[in-house]
């Protein structure tokens, strides 16, 4: 039997765009409230008063930047008692700064993209647990990547990143066995946002890419991360790899007539 998401209380980060975006609008519509957090507030305040009118649901947008650990200890201690008592963790929030090759890519984005996906992840499920863990219960669900299966040309840092974003999450599922609070990681393919347009830093090829097969969109990704977190609670999903039609793995990939093994080139 299906798990009601009515009033249960879901933390999303990087929730202004993408996945996080989607998820914050499937959450709403099952009833769930939220707290939705990204570095861009002013979208995250337009966000929740579409949601609170759409869905009749209470949404509580917070200014957050995961990478902080000062920022996101302060931040979540600071929630009113109402919005304390966390139920499902979406860590969503991650970018990619670059698709070149490891010798010509900038240190910064390199630090950037640990200190974002392994750093911020971190820093919220430490803060977050405790609470999941006096209640017994709770989801946290990790947003990663196909990359963390498959790395591609360009991949590097990204890659390393969603590949301790795995073991992350592997190791924390044995470190909360014996409790009631579940683990599940989503691995996403090439899925078409606005993340793709930062990662190449160019939209046009961004768009380009994506003609090149049936692209993922955040809505099929929200869509499995409501099934994760709607199973009877004795099911644990601890990991979905999600690709298109067009793709198995990176580099078999098909566009128009032809298989090719360079798509992401």
């Amino acid at each position: 039997m299906a798990i009601s998401l009515k009033n249960k209380i879901v933390f999303i980060t990087g929730a202004s765009s993408g996945m996080g975006y989607a998820c914050a609008e499937h959450f709403a519509k099952k009833g769930a409230k939220l707290i939705i957090a990204a570095r861009r507030f002013d979208r995250l305040v337009q966000l929740a008063q579409t949601l609170e009118l759409n869905y009749n649901t209470h949404v509580l947008p917070l200014a957050l930047d995961v990478s902080n650990h000062n920022a996101v200890s302060q931040a979540i201690e600071s929630l009113e008692n109402e919005w304390k008592n966390i139920d499902i963790l979406i860590n969503n929030a991650g970018i990619s700064l670059s698709s070149d090759k490891l010798q010509d890519t900038a240190i910064e984005k390199w630090d950037a993209m640990i200190k974002t996906n392994v750093n911020g992840l971190l820093y919220v499920t430490k803060a977050i647990l405790p609470t999941m863990l006096v209640k017994n219960s709770g989801h946290i669900i990790n947003i990663g990547s196909l990359t963390a299966h498959y790395v591609f040309a360009g991949s590097n840092i990204y890659a390393a990143t969603k590949h301790a974003v795995k073991a992350i999450t592997q190791a924390l599922r044995v470190d909360l066995l014996g409790t009631n609070i579940r683990v599940s990681q989503i691995d996403p393919g090439a899925t078409e946002t606005e993340f793709s347009f930062i990662r190449w830093g160019d939209e046009n090829k961004a768009k380009a890419f994506y003609k090149k097969m049936k692209a993922l969109e955040a809505a099929d990704i929200a869509q499995a991360i409501i099934f994760c977190a709607t199973r009877n609670r004795k099911i644990n999903i601890d990991s979905l790899i999600i690709n298109n039609i067009d793709m198995a793995g990176t580099y078999h990939a098909h566009a128009g007539k032809e298989n090719h093994s360079t798509i992401f080139d």
